[in-house]
């Protein structure tokens, strides 16, 4: 099954271009042009990783993660910007974001951030299926 990927930046430009070379690479990629738009597409669809635009007009990517963490804990975040600072780079990892990449990216580093962020989000799922399994199973006295 390919990876779901959720692409969020404002900048049509660099979206659509980071979208083909992503899927040349077997992803299933979505596009989005900024934060409201992506929590909408995450609210009605199973996604794996989220790479997510920090300065974007309306939502900023700060806030657009504050609300991807609500809805959907498990979603891997990866934030991109092209105006990174320190700050900006401890808030968006403190909020949960699996990792903060400059761009213009390398897209094979960018692909590999997805591959290792969505096997953290299966490590999570698989670890929350085994509890409730041990729950239910205790509970039953089995």
């Amino acid at each position: 099954m390919k990876i779901r990927v959720l692409l969020v930046d404002d900048e049509e430009a660099f979206v659509e271009p980071l979208s083909q070379r992503l899927w040349m690479r077997g992803f299933d990629v979505e596009t989005v042009l900024n934060g409201e738009a992506a929590l909408e597409t995450i609210g009605q669809n199973e996604l794996d990783v989220v790479v997510l635009d920090v300065l974007m007009p309306g939502k900023d990517g700060i806030e657009t993660l504050k609300e991807i963490k609500r809805m959907r804990p498990l979603l891997q975040v990866i934030m991109l910007t092209g105006h990174a600072t320190v700050e900006t780079a401890i808030e968006g990892m403190k909020l949960g974001a699996y990792d903060f990449l400059m761009k213009p990216t390398d897209v094979e580093d960018l692909a590999n951030k997805i591959v290792e962020a969505h096997s953290i989000k299966k490590d999570h799922e698989e670890r929350i299926r085994k509890a409730e399994i041990d729950r239910i199973v205790q509970s039953k006295g089995w």
